[in-house]
Formats: C-alpha cells, structure tokens, sequence
C-alpha cells in the first residue's frame, strides 16, 4: 500500500492519514488472526529463523522493511515472533500494530552489552524495568514514568532460565537511541559525546546491569495500553572487562519460547481458580 493509499481509518470517522491501517497494518502487513497472543520481539529479521528452529511448527506470515513475522507453536503453545529493526522508533510501531490486531503480551528478545563485571557474556539480562534513555517514550508520556515489566513474564522469564540451566541476572536495564554516543563509546574518529566519559560509571553506580536499545519503549507503551511484557538478552560485550562474543545467541530465544509456554500454564491457572490475575500462590498449571 502507498502513502497515497486512501485505504485506512476506521467506523469512527478517523481518516486514513491519522490512521493508515485497515484489516492489514500498515508497516508489519499483518491482519487478526495472523499472529498469537504472545509475541517475540527481536530486532533483526535473521533471527526469527533462529527462534522459529526451535518450535515445534511455524509459518512466515508476512514480511515487510525491517518486520518480518512468523507463527507457530511451541510446546504446543500458540506463539508468534516479529522482527523491529534496530531502536525503539521501528519497536514502538511494532507494539502499536500488533496491539491492534490483538496481542496482549509482549517478549524483546535480543542482545547486549554489560556494565557490571558479573553479567558475564554468554549470560541473560531479564529486564525488571528501563531507564528510558531513547526519545520514542518521551513522546506517549511524560518522563517520569516508569518502564517496568510485567511480574509475570519477569517470573517466566525467570522459570524459563532455570529450567533451561542458564546463568541470568534480573535488574535495571539502560535503553539508548545510539549504539556509539548513547552508550558511552566513541563515535568516528574518536568523537566523544558530552558526558560520555561519565555515563557508564554513573549508571553502574545506579545498579545498572545493561544497555540495550528497545525495552524501554516496549515496557513504556505496554503499560499504557494495558498489555503484559518483558526482555531478556544474551551478553555480548562487557563493558567493564572489554570482552565481545557473539556467544549463547540462541539463550534469551529459548529461554522467551519458554516463557510463553509457563505464561500459558499461569493464564490456566489463574482460569481454574476464578481469579483474573495469576500470583505465585497459584503455582502453575499441569
């Protein structure tokens, strides 16, 4: 579909321009019924084929500039994955769109860089909440507003990991709009930005554990409209000991596809019991 598409809007008399999607959306080309409740979301398209290796059945659904979109099961759990893009600009379009066709939880999958010498590479970040240091969450909500995960995928994503025996740590999550300036590393020919020698020891102060470039803006959105998410990341670089490996790529993959299978067995047992909510004295479904 074009810019000049006259396609869009909705029964309320919204016009297209203010909302370019109609049964299918805009940018991610899916419909209702395209993807599952539960959607992954890691950044670069190339790895919904590594997440997809693992499940049990999948199909590509659709694929579009940066998104690309797959569904399937796992554990025989319905399960869907969408590719962003790098940065929160391309996430939160991808939160918006999947939000309209009716997925209520949401998982960023991917990759990061420690600023605590214990997050070892090849270890898991689970996101507790984000420091929102991207630009895209200032524009829904003021900025004192946290980016806090939800309990409950904090707690399958946990779960997850020690079923799976990975070494993982859960806390406080730094998101930046730049992978050089943003994160304390010098730009091209050693450009430094203002404050740039002071951020990474100012937030490991803060208790810190990593710098990604999503979360933040996912956690953001996803409390506004009332849906469930989280993040888990593989380490790659330690900023403390100056490692870079591309090691345990899959980790935070499997680890988010088992998450939704232990979100699933919540959701029951939150069902069976007549509560809208599942806490951990529910335990978890059979």
């Amino acid at each position: 579909m074009s810019e000049d598409s006259p396609a869009g809007g909705d029964d309320s008399g919204t016009p297209a321009s203010e909302d370019p999607n109609d049964d299918e959306q805009y940018h991610l080309e899916v419909s209702a019924g395209d993807v599952a409740d539960s959607v992954l979301l890691p950044g670069n398209p190339e790895r919904v084929e590594k997440i997809t290796d693992g499940w049990d059945s999948h199909e590509v659904v659709a694929e579009h500039r940066e998104y690309r979109t797959a569904t399937g099961t796992y554990d025989d759990t319905p399960i869907s994955v969408t590719s962003t893009g790098i940065g929160s600009p391309s996430a939160a379009i991808a939160v918006e769109e999947l939000a309209r066709v009716g997925v209520d939880t949401l998982l960023r999958v991917g990759s990061c860089g420690a600023i605590r010498e214990e997050a070892a590479v090849g270890d898991l970040v689970i996101t507790a909440g984000a420091v929102r240091q991207e630009g895209t969450s200032d524009e829904y909500v003021r900025e004192d507003y946290p980016a806090s995960a939800d309990d409950r995928v904090v707690g399958a994503l946990v779960t997850a990991a020690e079923r799976l025996g990975y070494d993982y740590h859960v806390g406080v999550t730094a998101s930046t709009d730049s992978f050089y300036a943003g994160q304390g590393r010098p730009g091209f020919g050693g450009f430094e930005a203002a404050g740039a020698d002071e951020l990474v020891e100012n937030l490991r102060e803060a208790n810190v554990l990593n710098f990604e470039m999503e979360a933040a803006a996912i956690l953001t959105l996803a409390n506004l409209y009332g849906l469930r998410a989280g993040a888990v990341c593989t380490v790659y670089a330690n900023r403390v000991t100056g490692e870079f490996r591309t090691e345990g790529e899959r980790k935070a993959s499997k680890v988010a596809s088992e998450a939704v299978s232990i979100l699933a067995e919540m959701d029951a047992a939150a069902d069976a019991a007549g509560v809208d909510r599942w806490h951990p004295g529910l335990g978890l479904g059979e």
